[in-house]
């Protein structure tokens, strides 16, 4: 499958900025002498991976090639990828699969029905694009917000880096928004020529200097089910269990659920806010 000229700059980035990060002598590279640039050395790169120098460089600038899964899997090793760093690079170069673009035509009905039948534990759906398509009474509660925000605003990323109230409301906005931002990059990074994904980072770089660090680090994660916490003005600390569905029949569309908590009074929490 051909790769686009985007995908293939955001790859040419992602490299640069991946192999920075590496200790030569974690690599077993010699260090004899004075390095201008932290990192490793092109040459280095393409030595510890089999692959020509050339090659290498012309797939850091962008060039029209597509490397073989096999020297994907070489420079992943070489420049101590993580699984989803990995998985971004395979994605980006054709070997990873499609990844869902567009937006659902609107919300669909049973997506619905299945949010609203999770009860108290706050449930919302997102397109690929990250725009809120649905959500429950549950989740309305712990974030009002998300009812009485324009529609074009309605995006998830958007409301973490712009909403006072999303940053009151998250125990831990600094890494949680982070941890948003690297996650969302790994999902659209194939895509960053949309549209709808160019216009929503541009809006992201000028209204928050925390999206642009972080944007501009080329960081990417994937999404694990994990405990969050919510301080909530009228409930207080909520500890909950983050999880995200995907449904067969939904293309494109994911299912985000927080339930409470082992071990705490999430669940007493969770049923005064329901009340």
């Amino acid at each position: 499958m051909p790769t686009s000229a985007t995908a293939r700059g955001e790859l040419a980035e992602f490299l640069r900025s991946r192999r920075r990060q590496v200790d030569p002598r974690s690599a077993g590279v010699p260090t004899g002498g004075a390095r201008r640039t932290p990192g490793l050395r092109r040459e280095e790169v393409a030595l510890l991976s089999g692959v020509s120098h050339t090659w290498y460089t012309w797939l850091e600038q962008g060039r029209d090639i597509r490397p073989s899964r096999q020297v994907v899997d070489a420079l992943a090793r070489t420049l101590r990828m993580s699984p989803a760093e990995h998985g971004y690079v395979l994605r980006l170069t054709g070997h990873g699969g499609s990844t869902p673009g567009g937006a659902v035509d609107g919300m669909p009905a049973h997506v619905q029905r299945l949010l609203d039948a999770l009860g108290p534990s706050p449930a919302y759906a997102i397109t690929a694009g990250w725009t809120i398509a649905g959500w429950n009474r549950a989740y309305q509660r712990l974030y009002p917000g998300v009812a009485t925000v324009p529609p074009a605003e309605r995006n998830l990323l958007w409301l973490v880096f712009t909403d006072p109230a999303v940053r009151d409301l998250l125990g831990d906005w600094g890494t949680d928004s982070r941890r948003f931002l690297t996650q969302f990059r790994a999902e659209v990074g194939p895509r960053l020529a949309d549209p709808g994904v160019v216009d929503l980072v541009s809006r992201l770089q000028a209204a928050s200097p925390d999206f642009r660090a972080g944007w501009a680090s080329h960081d990417v994660d994937r999404f694990s089910s994990a405990e969050r916490r919510f301080e909530h003005p009228r409930v207080g600390t909520l500890l909950l269990e983050h999880h995200q569905l995907a449904p067969a029949d939904a293309p494109g569309l994911s299912v985000v659920v927080y339930t409470a908590a082992e071990g705490g009074d999430a669940a007493d929490r969770l049923a005064r806010l329901s009340a």
